[in-house]
């Protein structure tokens, strides 16, 4: 079980190592633990949490973020993306304007697969053009939602046809699955028309964690598994639509998306090699992107893989 707790609120800590030192710390921690050393490291709560507290935090102070106006799409002051792996939004071609800002990064998956993940923050009113924006620019096929589909009035999910920005959306289908719902949809820019996947986890309340977890990894294995049939053979051509960075975001990016992404690379090596190295996998997020409190316990189920 992955916990999360509070976001955004919490005082973060100023750290006297020097920087060059700690980032050395997060290319290099690893701990691989088997099946049965991850159940009995989750038994061990102590020296788990001792582990992650000693992970570098790599925050981003606002002076690196060198974006005039960026606090304005920030939905929280002090969480702000790595300058080093931020989408950056391109301006469409008969717009001459400089590049635009969102509060995204680029995720580093499985194997060190550049760019798998992007990792983001919910988009507000006033931001979700430009949420679009950058499913369209990444080709991203697969968007992943790890929150309520309503926080503080703002709903997070197109229903059946709307206008964002540029971009006509329109759902085409909907599943309810146990824990989570899958939604097919079609964005539309003039004339083109790409598919997109939304996978929205019901069964995560704010600021806890589920109640359940067998709904959560099954959420996980259909991701991946639908990531998987995207991606075209030798002799098929790439689609227009993918397979671009897998989308994952909750209210501010860095809890509950950092789960699902930690999750899910977890899951690929258990079943590739037998082994899971979450302290590497972490310490590799934190190099992307300030996820918080991304991995405090994990308990595994013999069942599940």
């Amino acid at each position: 079980l992955l916990d999360v707790n509070t976001l955004g609120v919490e005082t973060v800590c100023s750290v006297s190592t020097p920087k060059e030192v700690w980032l050395q710390l997060l290319h290099t921690s690893s701990r691989p633990l088997t099946h049965t050393l991850l159940q009995e490291a989750a038994l061990d709560t102590n020296t788990l949490n001792v582990e992650y507290q000693k992970i570098p935090p790599n925050f981003v102070n606002a002076a690196e973020l060198d974006v005039p106006g960026h606090t304005m799409k920030d939905r929280y002051k002090t969480i702000l993306p790595n300058p080093e792996s931020r989408v950056i939004l391109r301006n469409p071609d008969d717009d001459p304007g400089p590049d635009r800002y969102i509060n995204a990064n680029y995720i580093t998956g499985y194997k060190g697969a550049p760019r798998a993940y992007i990792a983001t923050q919910g988009p507000m009113v006033h931001t979700v053009g430009d949420f679009w924006d950058m499913v369209w620019q990444e080709r991203s096929s697969i968007i992943v939602m790890v929150t309520r589909l309503k926080e503080n009035n703002e709903v997070r999910r197109p229903r059946e046809t709307s206008r964002h920005g540029r971009f006509n959306i329109r759902v085409k289908d909907s599943q309810e699955k146990d824990g989570f719902t899958v939604t097919d949809m079609e964005i539309e820019l003039r004339s083109e028309r790409r598919h997109v996947r939304h996978y929205w986890f019901t069964s995560w309340p704010d600021h806890h964690i589920p109640q359940c977890i067998a709904p959560y990894l099954k959420l996980v294995e259909e991701v991946e598994t639908y990531s998987e049939s995207l991606v075209p053979t030798s002799s098929q051509e790439v689609p227009a639509s993918g397979p671009g960075p897998i989308i994952v975001h909750c209210s501010a990016g860095i809890g509950r998306t950092g789960c699902f992404i930690a999750s899910s690379i977890g899951c690929q090596q258990l079943r590739e090699t037998g082994q899971a190295d979450v302290l590497e996998t972490v310490c590799q997020l934190r190099l992307d992107r300030w996820v918080h409190k991304s991995c405090r316990k994990v308990r595994e189920q013999p069942t599940v893989f």
